[in-house]
């Protein structure tokens, strides 16, 4: 077993779950439920995002980063599970420090609650995921990298694995460009009045 610093549990070993998680997700990718959930969570991201996920990535065209997003997204759930049942259904143990955008992902794939529900239990699986166990701050290098390569799935696409001091500094860009419009506290509070002639004025 190996402890995780950002864990108070210990954690199964990287290799263990690597082979694990790339076991899960060949009995996810073959279920009959598959392409409907990759259908179903791409079109869940049109409809909401947050202002500090998604847009970090640099030059983000939903269009074209969706269907790579998914694919962490399910690595992800993929070495969480893995994570769970190795660790005797430890939940904190299971919830895995993720790039914010991979993690976006996550959440949209989710969201497809009755799906989730109908695979994972014919496949005798468990997707692990609550708030109150999420970490942010991934760094190269930790416990979830030894993971995902371990599962074979060699480097974690720099793309959307962006590590916790890049990210900081691109929250501090967009907050910059954010606050330019009105918009503060990453996204968690605006002072656009939508009945004002300035703001009408804005929009037109």
């Amino acid at each position: 077993m190996t402890t995780n610093t950002t864990s108070t549990t210990t954690r199964p070993e990287p290799a263990a779950v690597g082979k694990r998680a790339a076991q899960i997700l060949g009995l996810i990718s073959g279920s009959p439920e598959y392409r409907r959930l990759v259908d179903s969570a791409g079109r869940y991201v049109d409809c909401w995002a947050t202002f500090t996920g998604y847009p970090i990535i640099s030059t983000f065209n939903l269009e074209v980063d969706t269907a790579p997003l998914f694919t962490e997204a399910m690595r992800v759930l993929a070495l969480k599970s893995a994570v769970y049942e190795l660790s005797g259904e430890d939940e904190e143990a299971a919830e895995l420090v993720v790039s914010a955008p991979v993690d976006e992902m996550v959440h949209a794939v989710l969201a497809q609650y009755t799906l989730c529900q109908t695979m994972t239990q014919r496949l005798g699986l468990r997707f692990v995921h609550m708030t109150d166990q999420e970490r942010f701050g991934w760094r190269h290098g930790d416990y979830t990298e030894q993971c995902y390569r371990a599962a074979g799935w060699g480097e974690p696409p720099a793309r959307y694995w962006i590590d916790a001091d890049e990210t900081g500094r691109r929250l501090k860009i967009l907050n910059s460009r954010y606050r330019s419009i009105g918009i503060d506290n990453d996204g968690r509070r605006h002072s656009i009045d939508f009945n004002s002639d300035q703001s009408l004025t804005a929009v037109g």
